[in-house]
């Protein structure tokens, strides 16, 4: 949260064009405070408090985009996002196209995604696919605080719509992060953790899962290479083909629903293009397919832990729980 306030504070500081708004975003420092600040350092033009309507804050922010401003709107949850969908998919993410470049719409829309702590069917979407799918729209999904800092700083940069979602049980994550301004490109993946044995790609609160499942493997002989993304459009396939070409086995761990899911398009990409390394068929895990509950043991078990996703790398390797193959 510091991280990603930091970040924003900074260009603002820079860039005069830039400011934020939405509900609450003004002295109350946004539903997870990361405006804070902002109104007395910056004044009420520029952090600016608007009504409840998702519809309203995404279509004034394409609009003073459209004018050469760069706004910072913050529509609290992926799940209100629904509301603004017009806006964003059939507005902000086509006036380049359709306006022959005439026009950019340098706009961040912010959202919260993922599971937190019972918060039940309105708040624990991640319903990104639906913004991958829309051309023109850049989504990004960081899961460190440098991260999250450094992709803020290009979000803002950039001359079209993006879409920035933060995960809620990140924004409690502490780390290491430069005072200084800094930018991370979007688009490139970063490997989190090196291996040989198979290539794991995750997103958001899902990396940190598989980084423990990977230690925890570690101790058993088994080498897991990690990627995050950080950008889910464009993705860094690349680096992904890169991994899978050298470890022959793909396990995608996502917080999307799987069908026509982001780690479906993993699946697909490696499928095509690297399918002669593969030892085995590549492996996706993701929430079941249920509307996400409010009881928080049945909250678990719909969402992928570091025990099911070391689960999961086992029966890839023909592993035990014993640490036996059962392949030989």
């Amino acid at each position: 949260m510091e991280a990603l306030r930091e970040g924003m504070r900074q260009e603002m500081e820079r860039d005069p064009s830039v400011f934020v708004m939405g509900e609450g975003v003004g002295p109350h420092g946004s539903c997870f405070k990361q405006t804070e600040g902002f109104t007395a350092q910056f004044g009420e033009d520029r952090s600016r408090d608007t009504p409840i309507s998702e519809l309203a804050i995404a279509g004034t922010a394409a609009g003073a985009a459209l004018l050469g401003m760069r706004p910072i709107a913050d529509l609290m949850w992926i799940d209100f996002s629904m509301l603004a969908m017009d806006q964003i998919c059939n507005q902000a993410a086509k006036l380049r196209y359709i306006s022959n470049g005439q026009v950019n719409v340098p706009v961040v829309y912010r959202m919260t995604t993922g599971r937190s702590k019972s918060n039940a069917a309105h708040h624990s979407g991640s319903f990104y696919s639906w913004y991958i799918n829309t051309p023109g729209l850049k989504v990004v999904v960081p899961s460190t605080p440098y991260d999250a800092k450094g992709l803020i700083v290009s979000a803002i940069r950039d001359d079209g719509p993006v879409i920035y979602l933060e995960h809620k049980l990140l924004l409690n994550m502490r780390g290491e992060v430069p005072e200084e301004a800094y930018a991370i490109p979007l688009g490139v993946a970063d490997v989190k953790r090196e291996g040989a044995d198979l290539t794991l790609v995750a997103t958001g609160a899902m990396v940190g899962l598989s980084l423990a499942a990977a230690e925890a493997l570690s101790k058993e002989g088994v080498s897991v290479e990690v990627i995050d993304p950080r950008t889910l459009m464009p993705y860094d396939g690349d680096a992904i083909l890169s991994s899978v070409r050298k470890t022959g086995r793909l396990l995608v761990v996502d917080e999307g629903y799987r069908y026509c899911g982001f780690a479906s398009e993993l699946i697909a990409l490696v499928a095509e293009n690297a399918f002669e390394v593969l030892r085995q068929p590549p492996r996706q895990l993701t929430p079941r397919h249920t509307t996400i509950p409010f009881s928080p043991p049945m909250e678990e078990f719909v969402f992928p832990d570091a025990a099911r996703i070391a689960g999961e790398i086992r029966a890839m390797l023909g592993i035990t729980a014993q640490g036996e193959s059962s392949n030989g």
